[in-house]
C-alpha cells in the first residue's frame, strides 16, 4: 500500500499512518518531520496542539512531538531548539538497517543538511526518524549519521506535548530521587525528593540518568502514557503555568492547563560522533488503561508490571 499522503487544512503536507486494526492514528507532517496528532480507538486525542499553533515558516510547531536537534533549548549558539523542526523533510528512500514495517503504519522521513544549514553549524549530516502506529503506541526510532570528515557533537531531544484533563490532576512517576538541572533556577542542581511530580505552578527541568520506563498517570481520564526511550539518558518535564502561558504568542492563555511536556533527550552530555558513525535512540509511548476509579494507581503496577 502506498504511503497515505494528504494536504491539511492549513495547506501542510501530512501522512496518515493507521494502525492495522484501525484503531488507532497518527499524522505526521513533513514540515518538521513531526508528529502532530496521534489518536486512540475512540479517536480520543492524545497530543496537544496549540490552538494558536503555525504550520508553516518559519514558525516551530507548537505540539505534537517537535524533534531538537542539534541543540536544545538556549544551550548553544543556535535557535532555540535547533534547526530541524523549521526544516522540511524528505522522504526516506533508504531506511535500512531497521526491518521492514507495513506502509500504512510507518513512515521514514530525512533531513539532511543543506548550504543555509551549514553557515550556521557547520557539519554535514543525515538525520533520519521512523515513525511508526500501533494499536495504543506510537514508536519513534531517530538515527544521527555524521558524513563529515570532521567529528561533531549534538544534542537531541523529542519533545512530547501530551494533552492532559487537568494539570493538575496528573502525576509522573519515575523520575523519584533523581537529580535534575532547574531551569528556572539557573540550572542549578536538585535531587527530587517528592515520590511523584505533581504539578501546581511553572516547572522546567531537565532530569539526569533517567530509567528507560516513565508513567504519565492522568487521574481524571483513568489512563497512563507509559514513556519507554533508549539513547536518551534525559528526561525534561515542562510546564509553563499561567503566567509564561500568556507570554508565549502561538499557545492559548489557558492551554496550560491541559498540556505536559514530558520529553526524552541527550541534552546534559551531547553525543559524540565521529566521522560515519551513527548514533540511534529510540522512543515508545503506549497508553495503559487504568480500572481504578479513584485514588492513585499503584505505582508499581505502572511502572514494573507487563502490559
Amino acid at each position: 500500500m502506498p504511503l497515505n499522503v494528504f494536504n491539511a487544512r492549513d495547506g501542510s503536507s501530512r501522512v496518515l499512518l493507521t494502525d492495522p486494526s484501525g484503531s488507532s492514528s497518527a499524522e505526521v507532517s513533513l514540515y518538521g518531520g513531526q508528529v502532530v496528532s496521534w489518536k486512540n480507538e475512540r479517536k480520543e486525542q492524545l497530543l496537544y496542539m496549540s490552538t494558536k499553533a503555525q504550520m508553516k515558516p518559519p514558525k516551530a510547531i507548537r505540539g505534537g512531538i517537535p524533534i531538537c536537534f542539534p541543540q536544545f533549548g538556549n544551550l548553544g549558539a543556535l535557535e532555540r531548539h535547533g534547526f530541524a523542526r523549521n526544516r522540511f523533510w524528505s522522504f526516506d528512500n533508504d531506511p535500512s538497517p531497521l526491518p521492514p514495517a507495513n506502509q500504512q503504519s510507518t513512515v521514514d522521513l530525512v533531513l539532511k543538511s543543506t548550504e543555509d544549514d551549514l553557515k550556521i553549524w557547520p557539519h554535514s549530516f543525515e538525520l533520519r526518524v521512523r515513525i511508526t502506529i500501533s494499536p495504543g503506541k506510537l514508536t519513534i526510532i531517530p538515527r544521527v549519521r555524521n558524513t563529515d570528515p570532521k567529528a561533531f557533537s549534538f544534542m537531541f531531544a523529542l519533545r512530547n506535548y501530551l494533552y492532559v484533563s487537568d494539570i493538575s490532576e496528573v502525576r509522573v512517576e519515575g523520575l523519584e530521587t533523581l537529580d535534575y538541572l532547574d531551569n528556572l533556577m539557573r540550572k542549578e542542581r536538585f535531587t527530587e525528593q517528592a515520590d511523584a511530580i505533581t504539578f501546581d505552578g511553572e516547572i522546567d527541568r531537565v532530569y539526569l540518568n533517567t530509567p528507560t520506563k516513565i508513567a504519565i498517570i492522568d487521574h481524571e481520564r483513568k489512563r497512563t502514557i507509559e514513556l519507554r526511550k533508549e539513547g536518551m539518558p534525559n528526561a525534561v518535564v515542562w510546564n509553563p503555568w499561567d503566567k509564561k502561558a500568556k507570554s508565549i504568542a502561538d499557545m492559548g492563555d489557558e492551554d496550560y492547563t491541559t498540556m505536559l511536556c514530558v520529553d526524552s533527550g541527550a541534552i546534559d552530555t551531547p553525543i559524540l560522533l565521529k566521522p560515519c558513525e551513527e548514533w540511534r535512540g529510540r522512543q515508545e509511548l503506549s497508553i495503559v488503561s487504568s480500572s481504578y476509579c479513584s485514588g492513585q494507581l499503584d505505582p508499581r503496577k505502572v511502572l514494573y508490571g507487563d502490559h
